[in-house]
Order: C-alpha cells, then sequence, then structure tokens
C-alpha cells in the first residue's frame, strides 16, 4: 500500500547555517532533521514526505525548508510559512516555488490582523494560485473560521489542505469545534488532515478518544478528501505515541475499508502532489 506522509516538520542539526529564532521550541537531540526523518519515514513503509516550515523553530526563515525540498527532491515536496504581512512574501513565494521543489504555501491568518480576511493573505494565496500550487490552511481557532470561509468562497478552485482539522481534542469546546470542521466539509476543495488523534489525544495508543470525530471526518468528507499526516517529530508534537503508532491507528485500528485506507494513507497525497508516483490503489 502507497504511504504519504503530509505533514512532517523538519530542522537542520547544523544551526550556524540554519540560525534558529529566539527561544526556538527545540525537538529532542538527533530528532528533527531531513535526514533522520527519511529514517524514520522509510521503517514505516512511506515513500514520499511533504516536509512542513518549522516556524516554532525558524519563524519565516524557509532556508532550511526550500534547501531540504531541493536536495531530497526524490522523496520530498516543501510547504512553505511566510508572513503575510510582508509585502514581498508574495514574490519571496514565486521565487520558493521555481527554484526550491516548493508545492505549496501554508496560509495562516494576517498575524496585525488576526484573521485570514486580510489583504496580505490574498496576495500570498492569489500568487500561489498563479504559480499553480496548493495552500494549507493553519485554521486553528473557530473565531478564524469566519475569514477562512471567505478566502475559501474566494478560491474554489485551488486545492486546500486542511491542517489538523482546527486542533481538535477533547475539552469544553470540542462539539463546538468539531461541527465546525464538519461544517467546512461544504466546499468541495479542501482536504483534512486527519493527524489530530495524535496531536489532541489524551490517552495512550491507541487514542480511542477521538476515533469517533475522526470517522465522522472521514463519513462527511469523504475518504478520497482525508490525508494521513505524522506530524513529525512524534516526540513533541504526538508525545503520546510514536510515528509508528500514528500510523497503525491508520493501517490497522480505525474501521475502514480497504480501499479507504488506501486513498487516505497515500493516493489522495499522490494525485495531488505526487502524480509521478505509482498509484497501488485496490480495485
Amino acid at each position: 500500500m502507497l504511504i504519504i506522509d503530509c505533514h512532517a516538520h523538519i530542522t537542520s542539526f547544523d544551526e550556524r547555517r540554519y540560525q534558529p529564532k529566539d527561544k526556538p521550541f527545540r525537538p529532542p537531540r538527533g530528532v528533527g532533521s531531513a535526514e533522520h526523518l527519511r529514517q524514520v519515514s522509510q521503517a514505516n513503509g512511506v515513500s514520499a514526505v511533504r516536509a512542513i516550515q518549522t516556524v516554532s523553530f525558524y519563524g519565516y526563515d524557509n532556508r532550511y525548508l526550500c534547501d531540504a525540498a531541493k536536495k531530497y527532491s526524490a522523496w520530498m515536496t516543501g510547504v512553505c510559512t511566510l508572513d503575510p504581512d510582508d509585502p514581498h512574501s508574495p514574490l519571496d513565494l514565486r521565487r520558493f516555488v521555481r527554484d526550491y521543489n516548493v508545492t505549496s504555501l501554508r496560509t495562516i491568518p494576517s498575524l496585525k490582523r488576526k484573521t485570514f480576511d486580510d489583504p496580505g493573505v490574498r496576495a500570498c494565496v492569489k500568487a500561489a494560485m498563479e504559480e499553480g500550487i496548493s495552500i494549507d490552511l493553519f485554521l486553528m481557532r473557530r473565531e478564524n473560521v469566519e475569514g477562512a470561509v471567505k478566502l475559501l468562497n474566494e478560491f474554489p478552485k485551488l486545492t486546500v489542505g486542511f491542517c489538523h482539522c482546527m486542533d481538535l481534542k477533547p475539552g469544553p469546546t470540542f462539539k463546538e469545534d468539531l461541527k465546525a470542521v464538519l461544517d467546512l466539509s461544504r466546499f468541495p476543495n479542501l482536504y483534512p488532515k486527519v493527524d489530530f488523534i495524535g496531536t489532541g489525544t489524551q490517552r495512550p495508543f491507541p487514542c480511542e478518544d477521538l476515533h469517533d470525530a475522526c470517522m465522522q471526518i472521514i463519513r462527511t468528507y469523504g475518504a478520497e478528501r482525508c490525508l494521513w499526516t505524522s506530524s513529525y517529530p512524534n516526540e513533541i508534537w504526538t508525545p503520546k505515541i510514536s510515528y509508528a503508532e500514528h500510523l497503525r491507528i491508520f493501517t490497522e485500528v480505525l474501521p475502514l475499508s480497504t480501499r479507504d485506507r488506501a486513498l487516505i494513507l497515500g493516493e489522495n497525497a499522490r494525485r495531488l502532489w505526487f502524480p509521478k508516483l505509482k498509484s497501488e490503489l485496490p480495485i
């Protein structure tokens, strides 16, 4: 079965060449590099990876993300993150796409206006559309849904990955947050990353507290729109489960058909971002 990891954060061990921001959120020693990610992902049967700019470590300095995506283009593509309040960001995005194997922009709300309904955000998304790439919507709070909806209405033909399904986790706002995620399924170009089981769970493997929410999302959006991701490095982003355990939830634990597993684990991502890979979809 084809497996593609759609969301893995990377950081270099060479902090002289790729300097972290002030007070970076560090992974454990020896963890986080593109090379370590390759070892872990290959050990778990993963064929390709979408590497994510690690804002918690580098801020908006995308140099390592770009260099790694270009160097390891045989198995990796890059997802950059840029400051929408910086007027140079659309030009940087065009350069990253043309020179560094960046195939998506992780779109964040304006830091000044706290919304996706912002001219700077639109300028970056428009540049992405003109360059023929996708965006990953970093929608993590319910108060940002209104602005995200305006953006989705404005760019209906743009492929949009939905990061972490609004960071779903058990708690007092869980039902309202899940409803907001399910309501967004009306946008046919929105592809939810169903990794929140690992990032949001309060239990050890198999993280059964979020199984029902995940299956509701899969049924509502359709398996043909859902994406598996590891949220590597798991030591900091899914601290209750390992990379292998996060994957096992989708290969073994959830009550999915063979075809739906194949779609979620790799075939959807292959179609969207890795068309040169051979399909292994069951007939």
